[in-house]
């Protein structure tokens, strides 16, 4: 049975630079495609998400992954249309495939979602089979999954209403 490892979240916090407010952002039409001007999450953004899911963390204990990450993205107001783990593996209009993840990315094998907290120690929060916690992505058990396809959010563009806020 793997270890829930809640103690590295907090201290990755505590070491990361950027702020932790999220960002408000009104939500995309369900059927938009990103505009050519939208822009990805950047690292204070990915930080506001990982706040999102230490909040989560204290209110839930029992949800599947792909729910657990898209409620998480709405509490730090990057909404999308939700997406099973399987849809974000293959790969969403919301999401960009990245090569060098960032905290608040996605990390993504066929059945199963996180969001990365800190690549350095590649370790991701998600529901785990012993609960709500932080695992490292590069372990034998994930390695037995196959390779993880990571993922960033992408901006909607502003509208002419939010460009002068």
């Amino acid at each position: 049975m793997r270890l829930m490892r809640h103690s590295l979240v907090l201290p990755v916090l505590l070491v990361l630079p950027g702020s932790l407010l999220p960002a408000q952002q009104k939500a995309p039409s369900p059927n938009a495609k990103p505009a050519k001007h939208s822009a990805l999450l950047a690292p204070s953004d990915g930080l506001a998400v990982i706040t999102a899911a230490l909040d989560a963390h204290t209110r839930h204990s029992k949800t599947d992954c792909s729910h657990l990450v898209h409620e998480i993205y709405e509490r730090a107001g990057f909404e999308y249309e939700y997406a099973s783990s399987s849809d974000l593996y293959a790969g969403t209009s919301e999401f960009r495939p990245v090569k060098h993840p960032q905290p608040g990315d996605l990390v993504v094998w066929p059945g199963h979602v996180g969001i990365v907290v800190n690549p350095a120690q590649r370790s991701f929060y998600s529901a785990l089979s012993s609960g709500l916690g932080v695992d490292a992505y590069d372990s034998d058990y994930w390695k037995e999954r196959g390779k993880p396809r990571f993922f960033r959010y992408v901006k909607p563009p502003l509208t002419a209403e939010h460009a002068g806020k």
